[in-house]
């Protein structure tokens, strides 16, 4: 299944001859067969034809909304797919199963975390040693929590650690000091912040597929308007996903300062038009490529198939109210 984006304002998206269609002007830009499109992403001043509206809502094509910078606005989609009885399941979730689910994903992303930390350490004159030493001990802890609340002090703690240490890893040109957000401050931040809103996005379609609410959460606390289950499926992906990709292209020099800009009302670091294309870009081709991450396949998947397995084995341990039915997606 493929994914459609558009970002090229002024254009509009409409349906012909069994295909969703993206033209500016006069111009055909993409063409896309009916049926094998599963999304498509809208990012700024783009028209949608009410005759494309419908027929995304006839064949389950998700539609989501961003601002032009990648700001989340919201989602067409049809209902099909809501499943009452397993949705009561999901909001009955025993403690003990949240507990023991958080404790593994957040083990995962931790694991992950500390790989890509030694990934980015090989060859170079920074020694991460103690700072990965400081993280296992974090995580070495998540067996002993009570709570979830509890995890996610250790899991603020590693994350902290992680981010401060990455800085130090990145060329020399793009050096940042920690995570931060709303607004992003430097183009590390603005880059992973973009991906995470668009994984983020799309692990909330995946999970409404699959019949449950996005909105009830394991992790994080319920809060209004956010999707908190899909952010916690998100967690041990981020490193996998969207860090590395982030990490590549800058030391790689596939983008330099002057693809960013501030913005002069948010104070926002943001990419400009050719390097949110080119990051969209790869992205999308990242999505694609095939990997070996999942411990109960044998056989390699691309990182899209591979959220829609992780999608089906949570909805499989809610389902059965237990969490060993349940495996994060662990790098080496």
């Amino acid at each position: 299944m493929s994914y459609l984006y558009v970002c090229e304002q002024g254009a509009t998206i409409g349906y012909e001859a069994n295909r969703f269609q993206v033209k500016y002007k006069n111009d055909l830009l993409k063409s896309v067969p009916a049926e094998t499109l599963e999304m498509i992403e809208v990012f700024g001043n783009i028209q949608m034809t009410t005759q494309c509206m419908t027929e995304c809502l006839k064949k389950g094509v998700s539609v989501i909304y961003y601002s032009a910078n990648g700001a989340y606005y919201g989602r067409l989609i049809s209902t099909n797919h809501v499943n009452v009885g397993r949705q009561r399941k999901q909001a009955a979730m025993s403690e003990g199963l949240k507990l023991n689910l958080a404790r593994k994903m957040i083990d995962a992303k931790i694991r992950n975390q500390c790989v890509i930390l030694r990934r980015y350490t090989r060859n170079g004159s920074i020694n991460t040693e103690k700072e990965i030493l400081a993280m296992q001990n974090l995580r070495g802890k998540l067996l002993f929590c009570k709570s979830v609340e509890e995890i996610m002090g250790y899991e603020g703690a590693a994350a902290r650690i992680y981010f401060s240490t990455l800085g130090k890893l990145i060329d020399s040109e793009f050096t940042f000091f920690g995570r931060n957000k709303r607004p992003p401050l430097d183009p590390f931040n603005s880059m992973i912040s973009l991906g995470y809103s668009i994984i983020l996005n799309e692990i909330y379609g995946k999970l409404e597929g699959k019949g449950l609410n996005p909105y009830f959460g394991i992790l994080h606390k319920d809060r209004e308007k956010h999707p908190t289950l899909a952010s916690d499926m998100m967690e041990e992906w981020r490193a996998v996903l969207i860090d590395t990709l982030v990490m590549g292209m800058l030391n790689g020099h596939e983008l330099s300062k002057e693809n960013f800009y501030r913005d002069s009302e948010s104070g926002a670091v943001l990419l400009d038009k050719e390097g949110f294309k080119k990051y969209i870009g790869k992205l999308e081709n990242k999505f694609h490529a095939d990997q070996k991450y999942l411990s109960y396949i044998d056989y390699r998947v691309s990182f899209r198939r591979a959220l829609d397995l992780q999608v089906n084995q949570l909805t499989k341990a809610i389902e059965e109210n237990d969490a060993s039915l349940y495996m994060p997606v662990v790098i080496r």
